[in-house]
């Protein structure tokens, strides 16, 4: 099975859900956040392994402390996912933390910043020319 496969891309987003459902309702770890989201599943194409990339809202202590309750939970969760995917092999559940939904908020609100100052340079300029140009008049 290629990686980028029809089958190899079902696969990955079926693991994805499932896991996210998992961890939604099923693990009581009271270590792991509300506003957790898995973003992405990437099952090795022999389906041994899985690398699961994982978004925690909150500050760096809350997102320690939830990717160790993923970590000590990954055998629990990956029994339910052998439950409830029919799959040959069962992957290994990787967790990894993702910080590309953090990264693009930090720079949106950047551009939006720097687009406030560029307005505010550009208000405060033009009514200066105005005013200028009247009293040359």
């Amino acid at each position: 099975m290629r990686k980028n496969s029809i089958k190899n891309v079902r696969i990955n987003e079926a693991v994805k859900e499932e896991i996210s459902n998992i961890i939604r309702s099923d693990v009581k770890d009271p270590r792991i956040a509300m506003m957790t989201s898995v973003t992405q599943a990437i099952v090795a194409t022999d389906l041994k392994t899985c690398k699961v990339m994982v978004s925690v809202l909150g500050d760096d202590k809350a997102k320690q402390d939830t990717m160790e309750g993923l970590r000590s939970s990954a055998g629990y969760i990956r029994h339910e996912l052998a439950q409830r995917l029919n799959l040959r092999n069962t992957p290994e559940l990787i967790f990894r933390l993702d910080t590309s939904i953090e990264y693009g908020v930090n720079m949106s609100r950047r551009i939006d910043e720097v687009m406030e100052e560029d307005r505010k340079k550009h208000g405060e300029s033009s009514e200066e020319d105005r005013t200028g140009r009247e009293e040359s008049e």
